[in-house]
C-alpha cells in the first residue's frame, strides 16, 4: 500500500513541477515584473522530457534484465550446489553458541533455533527464495512459546530485528545488477558492503539486547563479536594505509577472489556430498532464471516512474535542498545523489531496487554515487514489508519496539556505508 502512493507520488509530483517549469516560462516576464520572482528553472520543453524519460527508462529495464538473467541463472545455480552441499547448515553450527546466547527465550533443543538459525545461514548466502519459507517457520515455532500470542515475545522481537539488520555474505542481485549497468569492477563494492552490513546488524543487536537486558559482556559473545570486529578492524587498518587507487584495486582483487573462492568451496562441499552437481546447479538456475524474469514488471514500473520524477525537475529540488542543507555545515555532499535509495529501502525492496538502477545510470555505476547507493541496498532490509510479512503469519498485532529496532538498524546501515564509501573510493 505504502509503494502504491509512493508510486502515484512520482507521477503526480512530476506533473506539478514540469506545470509549474512551463507557466514559469510562458509568464517569465509577469512574475519578474509584478512579484519580484525569477524562474532560473523555467522550461517550456519539460513534458518533452519526461514523455522521451518513459520510453528511454522502460528500454533501459528490458536490457537491465536480460543481463540480469544470465548472472541470476549462474548464481542461482551455484547456490542451489551450496545448499544442497550443506553450506547453510554448515553457517548454522558454526553460529549456533553465539545464537543460544542472544536467544535466552528459546527452550533448550527448541525447534525455532534451528530454523532461526537456518534462516540467517540463507540470508547471509543471499538464498532470498530459501530464507523467507525458513523464516516464516521460525516464527510460527517461535509463536508455540510465545505467551501472549498477540503482542511479539522477545526471540520474536530479536529475530525480526537481526532478520532487517540486512545481514549478507554474498549480495548476488547487487552484484548483478552492476554488471548489467555495465561496471568496470562490479565487486568492488564487495568489501565495503560487508563492512556496512556488519555495523547495521551490531546496532540493531545493541538495541534489542539494552531493551531485553541479555547481558553481552560473556565469553561467547565476546569472543565471536570481538573476533570478528578484530578482522572488520584489521581490514579498514591494512586498507587505510594505502594510497586511494591501491584501496581500490586491492578491494577488487579481494571481492573476485572470495567469491571465486566460494564457488570452489560449493563444489567441494559438492563433491563431499557426492551429490549431481551439474543437477543441482541446473535446478537452482531454472530459479534464477524465474526470478530474473519476475524482476521485469517492477523494474519498469519504478525506473519508469523514477524517470518522471527526475525528469519534470522534482528530483534535483529535493537533492539540491538536502545537499542545501549539509552544505551549510561544509560538509561533502556526493553521498546525497544515493540518499533516495536508503529512504526507500526500509518500505520497498524493489522500489529501492529501481532508484540504485536508475542512479547507477544516471551517475555511472563506478561513480562515487553509483557505489554508495549499492553499499546502502546490500547494507539495510525492508523493514516494514519484513515486519508485515513475519508478523502478519501469526497475527502478532503488538510490534512492540520491533520497527524502531529496524529503523536504528537501518540508520546504522545508512551512516556506515557512507563513511566506507568515502574511505574506500574518496
Amino acid at each position: 500500500m505504502i509503494l502504491n502512493y509512493i508510486w502515484i507520488g512520482f507521477f503526480l509530483v512530476g506533473f506539478l513541477v514540469a506545470v509549474i517549469r512551463v507557466v514559469g516560462y510562458y509568464f517569465r516576464d509577469f512574475f519578474i515584473e509584478h512579484f519580484n520572482l525569477l524562474f532560473d528553472v523555467a522550461d517550456r520543453d519539460v513534458f518533452s522530457a519526461i514523455v522521451q524519460s518513459t520510453f528511454d527508462m522502460a528500454k533501459t529495464s528490458v536490457e537491465i534484465s536480460i543481463y540480469l538473467i544470465g548472472v541470476m541463472t549462474l548464481w542461482l545455480g551455484i547456490m542451489k550446489i551450496g545448499e544442497k552441499g550443506g553450506a547453510v547448515r554448515g553457517i548454522s553450527r558454526l553460529v549456533s553458541p553465539f545464537f543460544s546466547r542472544i536467544f535466552p527465550g528459546i527452550p533448550k533443543d527448541h525447534p525455532a533455533m534451528g530454523s532461526i538459525l537456518m534462516n540467517f545461514a540463507a540470508n547471509m548466502l543471499g538464498l532470498d527464495n530459501a530464507a523467507t519459507p525458513l523464516g516464516l517457520k521460525a516464527m510460527r515455532e517461535l509463536q508455540e512459546v510465545n505467551p501472549d500470542k498477540e503482542k511479539a515475545s522477545d526471540p520474536q522481537i530479536m529475530f525480526l530485528v537481526l532478520n532487517t539488520s540486512g545481514l549478507t555474505i554474498i549480495p548476488i542481485s547487487i552484484l548483478a545488477m552492476r554488471v548489467a549497468c555495465g561496471a568496470r569492477v562490479p565487486t568492488d563494492i564487495f568489501i565495503p558492503l560487508i563492512l556496512a552490513t556488519y555495523f547495521s546488524t551490531l546496532v540493531g543487536l545493541i538495541y534489542v539486547s539494552i531493551m531485553q537486558r541479555i547481558k553481552l559482556l560473556n565469553k561467547v559473545v565476546l569472543a565471536y563479536l570481538g573476533g570478528l570486529t578484530a578482522i572488520i578492524g584489521g581490514i579498514i587498518w591494512y586498507l587505510g594505509r594505502m594510497p586511494q587507487p591501491m584501496v581500490e584495486s586491492r578491494t577488487g582483487f579481494a571481492g573476485n577472489f572470495l567469491l571465486f573462492l566460494v564457488i570452489i568451496f560449493f563444489i567441494v562441499l559438492g563433491i563431499r556430498k557426492k551429490i549431481n552437481l551439474y543437477d543441482a546447479f541446473i535446478e537452482g538456475a531454472r530459479e534464477g532464471f524465474d526470478v530474473a524474469v519476475k524482476i521485469i514488471p517492477y523494474l519498469v514500473a519504478m525506473l519508469v516512474a523514477i524517470g518522471v520524477f527526475r525528469a519534470s525537475g522534482a528530483f534535483d529540488f529535493m537533492m539540491g535542498g538536502i545537499a542545501g542543507f549539509f552544505g551549510i555545515f561544509g560538509i561533502d555532499t556526493r553521498f546525497v545523489d544515493a540518499l533516495p535509495v536508503a529512504f526507500m529501502k526500509p518500505l520497498s525492496g524493489s522500489g529501492a531496487r529501481g532508484l540504485m538502477v536508475e542512479t547507477m545510470k544516471h551517475f555511472g555505476p563506478d561513480s562515487f554515487a553509483g557505489r554508495l547507493a549499492c553499499i546502502i541496498q546490500g547494507s539495510t532490509e525492508t523493514t516494514f514489508y519484513t515486519v508485515a510479512v513475519y508478523y502478519g503469519a501469526v497475527n502478532i498485532r503488538k510490534t512492540r519496539y520491533t520497527i524502531p529496532g529496524g529503523l536504528i538498524a537501518d540508520l546504522a546501515g545508512v551512516i556506515a556505508a557512507i563513511c566506507i564509501a568515502y574511505f574506500f573510493f574518496g
